[in-house]
This record gives structure tokens, sequence and C-alpha cells, in this order.
């Protein structure tokens, strides 16, 4: 067994352990360096970025400051994935974000969980694991917060300020703390992109390779 097993199998373990402390500092360090770049060094950013994630997809940027506790090395990132500051990330084990995918500022990501039991919280407290998907071409909004294990469904929109507890299925417009269904994406967004603003379809097809659905 290597040392980072107990990270990705949903064991208990204690992140405490040496070894894993060693490896953690490592991948801190390149997240250091990215947060301190300068706005006009886009080019080390991206190749910095390469180097810290597990995977990175054609398009994805990530806008510092940006926290991670294993520094982003168990992120993979699809094509064309943005997200905005202050991205936290409790990554001990994999964060999957699906191609197209946005994120507003201050969302929070979280793997890690701990037992409920107090015994197994003391000093040397025990902690678990579990991977967190976001699907493709998904939105979530300012200052999300998404726990241990979620799985959010493609086309999905989760609305600022929710903590999401429970997986969300595909096209689906979901808010609220515990995150709730709110509605399913319907030919009413087809129509309006903002309360009672209208889409121009033919503005829209005009400028770009989008078409009316």
């Amino acid at each position: 067994m290597d040392s980072y097993s107990p990270l990705h199998d949903g064991s208990l373990y204690q992140a405490a352990d040496e070894k894993l402390i060693r490896q953690q500092k490592k991948h801190m360090e390149l997240l250091c360096d990215f947060n301190h770049t300068r706005p006009n060094e886009t080019q080390k950013r991206a190749e910095l970025l390469r180097r810290m994630l597990a995977e990175i997809g054609e398009g994805s940027f990530i806008e510092p400051p940006f926290f991670a506790n294993w520094g982003g090395c168990f992120l993979h990132l699809g094509h064309h994935v943005y997200i905005n500051h202050n991205l936290s990330l409790v990554d001990d084990t994999h964060i999957y974000i699906g191609d197209c995918t946005k994120l507003g500022p201050n969302v929070m990501i979280c793997t890690a969980g701990h037992p409920i039991l107090p015994e197994l919280r003391g000093a040397a407290p025990y902690q678990f694991n579990m991977p967190v998907h976001i699907g493709y071409n998904c939105w979530i909004g300012a200052g999300v917060h998404i726990l241990p294990g979620i799985t959010i469904g493609d086309h999905s929109v989760i609305g600022a300020g929710s903590v999401v507890t429970k997986d969300i299925p595909a096209r689906t417009v979901a808010v609220g703390n515990p995150c709730r269904i709110l509605r399913p994406i319907s030919d009413h967004d087809k129509e309006f992109y903002f309360k009672n603003k209208m889409i121009d379809w033919d503005c829209i097809s005009s400028t770009s390779t989008v078409t009316p659905p």
C-alpha cells in the first residue's frame, strides 16, 4: 500500500501521518508560487496549473488566490472550465469538474469528513475522504459549499450561497441551505435569461455558433 492509498479508498486514517505531511508540503509549495504570480504572468500561471493539478483541459483556468489542502494535485478539470477567485478545496481526495463548467467566487468544495463518534475526533483525530463529481456545463454560484461525496449532474445550476448536502440531478436549478431542487431547466429558460430579460436569439446566432434550442 502506498502512502496515498488511505486518502482515496474511503477508509479512516490519521491525516497527521508524517509521510503524508511531507508530500502535502511539496504540493503546497507550487500553490504558493501560483498565488504569488502577478496579473500579467498569464503564461506562468498556466504552466504552474499544469504542474499542480491532476488534470487540466484546454482553455481552463483558475483565478488566484486559490487554496487547496493538497495544492490541487487531486483536482481534475475538463476543457474550458473557468473558476473565479477564492476557490477553497479540502482536496484530500479527487475532485472532478466537467467541461465548460463555471464556478463563481468564494466556492468551497470539501472531500474530507470526520466520524461523528467523539472518541475518534480527539487529540489524534481520524478522517475519511469521499470524491466530488461536478458534471458538464454546470454553473456553481458564488459562495456555494459542496460537501464530501456529492455528485452534481450535467447542465445544473447551483444558486449562490447554497450548501450542497445531497446529490443534484442533471438539468435542474437547486438553491438553499440545505440545497434543494427548485425546478427543472425548462422551455421558459429558452426565452428568458434573467427575470423578464428576453434572449435575443437573432443577435446570439449572428455573433457565435450557439443556435436556438
